[in-house]
């Protein structure tokens, strides 16, 4: 993508740079979808794994961390907040194979940032384009809530995924207050920026622009909230299409690809 002057509005890297992040993230993820550090997550998803729902009793369910999955190049991250049960803990991909996962990637396809609006499977070949999608939580959680132990526990994982981002990752969407949350030790960690006193309020819509722009491997990336992409917010009409469709497009806008 060129500006009106003709110069490149990406970030500068070499091929070899983005294939040694593409290898670096893709041993990060091996080693995450290994862990077994929460004791109560790990009996959670491998019983969910094992009983299964009726309908996917055919199935072999992955049972183990998700790891994030997209453009080792993102330059937008989406944060969720843990696997479901029988979605990513299923397919071993976090936003497949549910309801959610539906919103989602038909929005991602709206927008230009995936080639297929679905996500069923680790192999169907959907490919993201600027964006990776993680979760702040890499279990499914009973009840979908983590404990602050758990989600402390997890955090390292998101900061060493972020800090292989960092060169190019411009836009943060934060989908829901968990999320939000989790991005301040993040920004801490890897930025080494203190987090804002008192810290932004989560609400769809939001916004937080790091010091001195909308986003840099320096200053961090711009945050922006969304309603999470859940059924009850989905079926309710609390997030609609067009809602989601106007943060993707703002995301767009601050990662510089329009």
């Amino acid at each position: 993508m060129t500006s009106a002057d003709g110069s490149s509005r990406r970030p500068a890297g070499t091929a070899r740079g983005r294939s040694a992040r593409a290898a670096e993230l893709a041993a990060l993820d091996a080693e995450i979808s290994r862990c077994r550090r929460c004791p109560r997550l790990v009996a959670w998803r491998e019983e969910v794994a094992a009983t299964k729902r009726a309908a996917f009793r055919d199935e072999v369910y992955w049972g183990r961390p998700v790891p994030g999955f997209g453009a080792a190049d993102a330059r937008i991250l989406i944060l969720g907040l843990a696997p479901a049960a029988h979605g990513g803990n299923r397919t071993g991909r976090i936003f497949t194979g549910d309801r959610s996962g539906d919103v989602l990637f038909a929005a991602l396809h709206r927008a230009g940032l995936a080639n297929q609006p679905t996500s069923v499977s680790r192999d169907d070949g959907l490919e993201l384009a600027d964006v990776r999608i993680a979760a702040a939580v890499r279990c499914a959680p009973p009840d979908n809530k983590p404990t602050p132990v758990e989600r402390d526990t997890c955090a390292p994982w998101l900061h060493r995924e972020v800090t292989l981002l960092r060169p190019t990752l411009r836009v943060v969407i934060a989908l829901g207050a968990f999320a939000w949350a989790a991005w301040w030790p993040t920004l801490s960690t890897v930025y080494g920026v203190k987090p804002p006193v008192p810290r932004p309020t989560f609400g769809h819509g939001a916004v937080f622009l790091p010091e001195g722009g909308a986003g840099s491997s320096e200053r961090g990336p711009a945050l922006l909230g969304s309603y999470h992409v859940s059924q009850q917010n989905t079926f309710t009409g609390r997030l609609t299409p067009a809602m989601l469709d106007d943060v993707l497009s703002q995301a767009r806008h601050l990662a510089g690809l329009d």
